[in-house]
């Protein structure tokens, strides 16, 4: 058996899966609040108690780089080190993931009923794949062809500089700057990003509809009354993010010549397709001269909320 979690700033997935290939078949699984535990021992734990005698492998994707065996993560005060969760579990066959990589590692598996496709494409079936994903912040990650296989390459890419393309993100950028200093990508693509495209678009730090843009839910809440077309500037928040999105989704899909396809993953892309389908692929594919070469590659968004989860336990496989 397999345990895997997806380890992530406020809330953390535990599941365990039979280890069948060449996709882990879900047996069950908790969902607990991170911060509640004082570390990730104890929320396993939690979980589903301390050394399971059926597990034989543990996965586990955490918010954050992964080096020499442990992560500190990026939201979170905790520092997890790979000896310390052998001891936790009794498991040696354990592997620490970047949250992005253990998401990676389910591409390959996805069913068709698991994604919503942007652009069909073209898939090479030679070719590289690229994942990006917004959701409280943003991750990237290249899965590099590698025979027939697609093998995930973690990254910090989502705090690399953002490129500001109009005069729009330029002043958006000047605003943040200004606020917090450097500008990365995170600040403008992510739930943080959309407080700061929010704060700026509004020239204040809350909305006569949607409320405070910081509060826990406050971007969700800008995302509804752009929906519903009850305000004007919630609605111009959204469009911002839609284009700043697919302009690096394209960037990604440039560097990574993602050929066999750019997958979308996160918490905010399932709940704004409408929005994406309108707006995510013109800056996608507005990179002359490489538009042909983007114009021929799939773009699917993750459907499947627990992709990070089941990609933990494929990578488990690879042990």
């Amino acid at each position: 058996m397999i345990l895997a979690a997806d380890v992530g700033g406020s809330k953390t997935l535990v599941g365990r899966f039979a280890d069948t290939r060449p996709r882990p078949a879900l047996l069950d699984v908790r969902e607990l609040r991170t911060l509640d535990y004082p570390g990730l021992p104890a929320l396993l734990d939690a979980a589903f108690g301390a050394r399971d005698p059926q597990v034989t492998r543990v996965s586990l994707g955490i918010a954050g780089p992964i080096v020499d065996g442990e992560v500190t993560m990026t939201n979170v005060p905790w520092r997890v080190r790979h000896d310390e969760m052998v001891e936790a579990t009794g498991v040696t066959r354990l592997r620490l993931l970047n949250d992005l990589e253990a998401m990676a590692w389910a591409v390959p598996v996805l069913t068709a009923d698991e994604l919503h496709t942007l652009q069909a494409g073209v898939p090479h079936p030679g070719g590289n794949a690229a994942l990006i994903a917004a959701g409280t912040g943003l991750g990237e990650a290249i899965l590099h062809r590698v025979g027939e296989r697609l093998l995930p390459v973690p990254s910090e890419a989502g705090h690399a500089d953002f490129a500001a393309r109009t005069d729009e993100e330029l002043a958006l950028v000047r605003a943040i700057r200004a606020e917090v200093g450097r500008v990365d990508i995170e600040r403008v693509v992510s739930g943080i990003g959309l407080v700061h495209i929010a704060a700026h678009a509004h020239g204040a730090d809350h909305c006569a509809v949607a409320g405070r843009f910081a509060d826990q839910d406050g971007p969700a809440r800008v995302s509804e009354a752009a929906s519903a077309g009850s305000c004007a500037r919630c609605g111009a928040v959204m469009d911002l993010f839609a284009d700043a999105y697919g302009a690096e989704a394209g960037n990604l899909a440039l560097r990574a010549v993602a050929t066999a396809g750019v997958y979308v993953g996160g918490g905010i892309a399932p709940k704004i397709l409408p929005l994406l389908t309108r707006r995510f692929m013109d800056p996608f594919l507005d990179k002359a001269p490489m538009t042909p070469l983007l114009a021929a590659m799939p773009v699917h968004v993750i459907l499947n909320d627990r992709a990070a989860l089941l990609g933990a336990a494929v990578a488990a496989l690879d042990m």
